[in-house]
């Protein structure tokens, strides 16, 4: 697999039929990550059976959509009945963090970016697409590029391994939560 395309599906928040066949994964609106009909593989060449979810660039590309943005309007904006939730992000970006390790996918705008940048990043046309330049906190949709570059940041810390604690460290904090509490 060569990318990543993050979509909102335009509907409420569970994962409808229509769009477990065009997406490989959706994010519901409680966080939970439901599988399409089709694994990404099944997008790997020119075959016939495929997820159809970017037009013209389906091959080699997974589908990510968070389940959301019903009645949505770009101008004058309005998220709709069913806005995009920060537990929706957090779920999307975890996702999309662990497909770029188990795809080997560098995060970059041509590799892991929103339906609404792929015209201008990838030169590929599309109609009209706005998914995904609008995420929870923002007033209006913004420039594609805005909402994308603000997810592959959070994709990028997400791949970001922890430091492995000092056993000094723990018993530091352990003490200082004591006392802490000790002080009420």
């Amino acid at each position: 697999m060569k990318r990543i395309i993050l979509h909102w599906t335009g509907g409420a928040y569970a994962a409808s039929k229509l769009d477990k066949k065009h997406y490989h994964f959706i994010v519901e609106g409680t966080g939970r990550v439901v599988h399409g009909d089709l694994p990404p593989e099944a997008n790997e060449t020119t075959s016939t059976v495929y997820a159809a979810h970017t037009r013209g660039l389906n091959t080699g590309s997974i589908g990510v959509a968070v389940a959301a943005m019903y009645g949505a309007v770009e101008r004058p904006f309005n998220a709709g009945k069913y806005p995009i939730t920060d537990r929706q992000v957090g779920a999307m970006v975890r996702l999309v963090a662990d497909l770029c390790a188990q795809y080997d996918i560098t995060v970059t705008p041509q590799t892991v970016l929103t339906h609404a940048e792929v015209e201008g990043n990838l030169g590929v046309k599309q109609r009209g697409k706005w998914d995904t330049n609008w995420l929870p906190g923002m007033m209006q949709a913004a420039y594609p590029t805005d909402a994308g570059d603000m997810l592959r940041q959070k994709i990028r810390d997400a791949q970001k391994p922890e430091k492995p604690q000092s056993p000094f460290a723990a018993i530091g904090k352990f003490f200082a939560a004591l006392l802490k509490g000790a002080k009420k």
